[in-house]
């Protein structure tokens, strides 16, 4: 089983990241899945449906342990999973880095489109 990983595919800084993190992912752990698929198919992801609202606004995580994440916490999980970002994600893992971490999480979030533009179709691969 994998974690699965969804990211917003209209977002050219979210399919950049995704793209980059593939390559680190050395022993296939993560399966990345478009928000706008799970829009197009709540039934196959029933763990999304109350997270509708906020898909596109924080990238989420289900682990392989049955645990979602959201946002920030979602980033430091996912740089757990890969072997060559585990330093950094111990990073914010440290005591109150959270406090730190989440808002500006949050901040980031609400003007990447500003930022980096919006693909008019989901880019895919």
């Amino acid at each position: 089983m994998k974690h699965l990983v969804f990211y917003d595919a209209e977002c050219p800084f979210c399919f950049y990241v995704k793209k980059s993190l593939r390559k680190l992912d050395w022993f296939n752990k993560i399966e990345w899945i478009p928000v706008q698929e799970v829009e197009k198919h709540p039934e196959d992801y029933p763990y999304m449906q109350f997270r509708h609202k906020r898909m596109y606004d924080e990238i989420h995580m289900l682990t392989t342990s049955g645990n979602l994440h959201a946002g920030y916490y979602t980033v430091r999980r996912l740089l757990m999973a890969l072997p060559v970002t585990v330093p950094l994600s111990l990073l914010l893992y440290l005591p109150f880095m959270d406090k730190l971490g989440s808002p500006f999480y949050i901040w980031f979030s609400k003007n990447r489109y500003d930022w980096f533009g919006r693909y008019s179709e989901p880019r895919f691969e």
